[in-house]
């Protein structure tokens, strides 16, 4: 979000920037992490995730009720997502086989 302020002949433009790196999704198997707190912090960043997909897809479909407040990531990025902001998104995949479902998911 830019805002331009203007105090007589002189203005000033104020922005916005927000850079979140997503992680990607935990999987527990494929990490081969077995501690409790690793497991708790993988199922909060798929919670996340599913609730960032949501809110893109509620967009998408252009729905009255866009469900930003179902995870601190969401309501963090409502300004850019549901805003006159301009957004990029950047997905990091893997060409191998073992990494064909989730590379597809991203």
């Amino acid at each position: 979000r830019v805002a331009t302020r203007r105090r007589g002949d002189a203005a000033t433009r104020l922005g916005r920037l927000l850079l979140v790196d997503l992680a990607g999704s935990e999987s527990a198997g494929r990490t081969g992490e077995t501690g409790h707190a690793r497991r708790q912090e993988a199922r909060t960043i798929n919670q996340s995730l599913l609730a960032l997909g949501q809110v893109i897809a509620a967009l998408a479909d252009g729905g009255s009720h866009i469900p930003f407040r179902d995870s601190k990531l969401t309501r963090l990025l409502q300004d850019s997502l549901g805003g006159t902001a301009a957004t990029v998104l950047v997905a990091c995949v893997a060409p191998g086989a073992s990494s064909r479902d989730e590379s597809l998911s991203t």
